[in-house]
């Protein structure tokens, strides 16, 4: 079984996860940017965090033959800190960067106008950049935040197939199936999502567009629970091309766009622009 974690926090874990996750079959990871537990008190220490996630991180990740990549924003707990706003001006810095192969975590996490505003403003740089975003709804009030989500997405005049909306469950699903964006499950121990919650899922509404990700941040998390997800999809009656579907191709699938995505020496099999028919992987066998 190969696993790629579309959305895992590593700044939170230990090296011995590394390891661990390589044994179970992660060769793959995309890190999103997020809250480092208690606030930031300027956009200097942004920087300080994100030259960590396309130089320590993806160092880290490789000893043990697992493939970094990162996506950089203002994330929306912190777009309601003045002091943090001078993020947004820093990160056409980083959207450049090979190793940067979407905008997130954006959107909302109270849903404030100053979210508003960090949100549009970041989805704007996606485009600019060409670029696909990373999309985190809030925890609480799901179906309402998920729906000012889509709303906002709509408007901003991004493609929706190039954007993931995030932490989905069983009441904000369908919104977002129909909205023609990515699905993303964040699988935990106790909160979130389950295994056994997340095969009914699937079951229910198919492989296309999901990806399940651990997370794995600052509260109770298990970074091997994208394997305990493909192994619950196996035991109840899914073929392990579904599972391969769901646990690699479509990340490689959806941060493929970036064009900047590198799986080189991986022995991994190039997904294909549907309308162009070329590669949309850098490297790759």
């Amino acid at each position: 079984m190969r696993i790629f974690d579309p959305h895992i926090h590593m700044t939170s874990r230990t090296t011995d996860d590394y390891e661990r996750m390589a044994a179970a079959g992660v060769r793959a990871v995309v890190e999103p940017a997020f809250w480092l537990g208690q606030p930031r008190t300027s956009a200097a220490s942004f920087a300080d965090y994100f030259d960590s996630l396309i130089g320590w991180e993806p160092f880290r990740a490789g000893q043990f033959g697992v493939r970094h990549h990162a996506t950089v924003a203002l994330n929306p707990k912190e777009a309601n800190d003045p002091r943090c706003r001078a993020v947004l001006d820093l990160l056409p810095r980083y959207l450049d960067k090979d190793a940067v192969v979407a905008v997130g975590e954006i959107g909302y996490d109270s849903m404030t106008p100053e979210e508003d505003e960090a949100f549009a403003a970041q989805l704007a740089l996606a485009v600019a950049y060409d670029l696909p975003a990373l999309v985190h709804t809030p925890h609480r009030d799901k179906a309402r935040g998920c729906e000012r989500t889509l709303a906002v997405v709509a408007e901003s005049g991004i493609d929706a197939c190039r954007v993931v909306v995030d932490h989905l469950n069983e009441v904000t699903v369908k919104l977002v199936r129909d909205s023609g964006c990515w699905l993303g499950f964040s699988i935990y121990p106790d909160t979130k999502m389950t295994p056994s919650r997340m095969v009914e899922l699937l079951r229910e509404y198919g492989t296309d567009r999901m990806l399940v990700n651990s997370a794995a941040d600052w509260g109770r998390s298990d970074p091997l629970l994208t394997r305990a997800t493909g192994e619950a999809m196996l035991l109840a009656g899914f073929s392990d091309d579904d599972v391969d579907k769901v646990l690699w191709r479509n990340p490689v699938e959806f941060y493929g766009q970036s064009g900047r995505l590198d799986l080189s020496d991986l022995d991994v099999v190039a997904a294909v622009d549907p309308q162009t028919g070329n590669s949309i992987l850098r490297g790759g066998s």
